[in-house]
């Protein structure tokens, strides 16, 4: 599968599992349409073309003993690794600056930075404006990332409940999803939806079963 969700994914888990902190992070898909303000922006131009902004909440959590030094420096080892996911090319300087544009951007992907507790300590956002031509190239391209984990999840269903309701919920209580029953299951890879699949079970344990992969997923 070589969408373009499927770059911007690899990209973000990349990046979040290279930046110096003491307990490792993961990127979700964000829920926020847009940041303002200042953020570090670079650019990467090769066999693929993007643009990555991200702004850190709290810098103080990197632990690269660069204290002193510039935060688009201390960036860079990160946006490099992120990049290896599209292939060669040139990374530009990381600059500070407004992104507000580029976060409300209508095809840009954003990331919420997250530690082990759920706390979110930056977003990146990622735009991919031009994907690798050759798809048979794809694992090349991949393996210099191919050891970061992505975070995959499936959901059977959602449900929106007034807060009223969430707390009068107990054991016992049914709660009706969006969907129904026999429906193929959402299969999602760091937060945004890349194939269709049913839910099976295997030796005791939930398991899914692919039904159908998603290519060039929107937003």
């Amino acid at each position: 599968m070589t969408s373009t969700t499927t770059y911007e994914s690899a990209v973000a888990a990349a990046f979040a599992a290279s930046l110096p902190t003491a307990a490792p992070l993961v990127a979700r898909a964000s829920q926020v349409s847009g940041d303002t303000g200042d953020a570090v922006i670079v650019q990467f131009v090769g066999e693929a073309s993007a643009q990555l902004a991200v702004q850190l909440f709290a810098p103080e959590l990197l632990v690269d003993g660069l204290g002193d030094a510039p935060l688009a420096d201390r960036l860079r080892d990160a946006f490099e690794a992120s990049t290896g996911a599209l292939g060669s090319g040139a990374l530009g300087d990381a600059v500070v600056g407004d992104a507000s544009a580029l976060f409300a951007d209508a095809n840009a992907q954003l990331f919420d930075l997250q530690d082990e507790t759920d706390r979110t300590i930056g977003r990146l956002a990622v735009i991919v404006t031009r994907t690798p031509a050759a798809a048979s190239h794809t694992s090349r391209r991949l393996h210099r990332i191919a050891g970061v984990e992505m975070e995959l999840t499936v959901e059977i269903g959602r449900t929106r409940m007034a807060v009223r309701d969430v707390l009068d919920l107990e054991p016992g209580r049914i709660v009706e999803l969006d969907r129904s029953a026999g429906a193929p299951a959402d299969i999602k890879l760091n937060g945004r939806i890349i194939a269709h699949g049913e839910v099976v079970v295997v030796d005791q344990d939930y398991a899914v079963r692919i039904t159908r992969i998603l290519e060039n997923v929107e937003a």
